[in-house]
């Protein structure tokens, strides 16, 4: 990270007020945008939760290939963290790629996090430490997906991309508007491969994860892919306080399709951390 966040414009957000003033920032997965928080929002309390809005998505501006698509949304995310905060910590929640961002602030921020709220975080190299063989297994598939996006076949790569990571539907029954969305920003999901399959980011660093000694809630689904769970247990080995919650018949979009069912969980620890 860069010393002058200060120059880091805070990115487009929305924010709910549900009966408290302590500090919440949202981070969501890929391919949506802040209100995909809308469903666990409502159903927390004590709380106002702000989603922002990751580069490339919602009303952010459009990422500009080649340049670090991770470390702008984790410079946007440490300034809205700041400034939400003024000087305390605050508790983070992330989604899939917002995970791995709120983790990285974490690490590198750990004076900012009071509690973190993980829901399938996809820094897919930290599988490879539990799982080798099962890591390399989805690293050829997700490259074989890349190639899709590099020969321009976004529809291809969209659909490929919703089977794997979706709500278990299929890309074809998503509104047209939303079909769209994604599958015009697919070729962000490339832009990350060097922070989550070969952690350029140093998420993983020897004592990084160590080193973050507040409460940790990794959120999962049963049907989620298999890489998860060996991400789980990977950052579950080396986060001093760790809980993980899986929930039953659910996947990647848990905390969205779940939301009442992992909210409860998630009050509670807010309320405990």
């Amino acid at each position: 990270m860069p010393e002058d966040l200060h120059q880091i414009a805070l990115p487009p957000h929305r924010v709910w007020h549900r009966g408290g003033d302590r500090p919440v920032l949202a981070l969501h997965c890929s391919l949506a945008h802040a209100g995909a928080w809308s469903g666990l929002a409502a159903r927390l309390g004590g709380v106002t939760i702000t989603a922002s809005d990751a580069p490339g998505h919602g009303r952010a501006a459009d990422w500009l290939p080649g340049t670090d698509m991770h470390w702008l949304a984790t410079a946007q995310s440490i300034a809205m963290a700041e400034s939400l905060g003024q000087g305390e910590p605050i508790d983070l929640i992330g989604h899939s790629f917002g995970g791995t961002v709120a983790l990285r602030i974490a690490v590198e921020r750990p004076d900012l996090v009071r509690s973190l709220t993980l829901v399938e975080p996809v820094i897919f190299a930290a599988g490879k430490a539990v799982d080798a063989a099962a890591y390399q297994r989805f690293r050829a598939d997700h490259l074989g997906f890349a190639e899709l996006v590099e020969a321009k076949d976004r529809e291809a790569a969209a659909a490929l991309f919703h089977g794997h990571w979706g709500a278990g539907d299929q890309i074809s029954d998503l509104p047209e508007r939303t079909r769209a969305y994604m599958v015009d920003r697919i070729h962000l999901i490339v832009a990350q491969n060097p922070a989550l399959l070969d952690d350029a980011t140093g998420i993983l660093r020897a004592g990084g994860l160590e080193g973050v000694d507040v409460p940790v809630l990794l959120i999962e689904g049963t049907e989620s892919h298999a890489i998860i769970d060996a991400v789980h247990r990977a950052l579950a080995l080396r986060l001093p306080q760790v809980t993980r919650l899986v929930v039953p018949q659910a996947g990647h979009m848990v905390a969205i399709t779940h939301a009442a069912t992992i909210a409860p969980v998630v009050q509670a620890h807010l309320d405990g951390a």
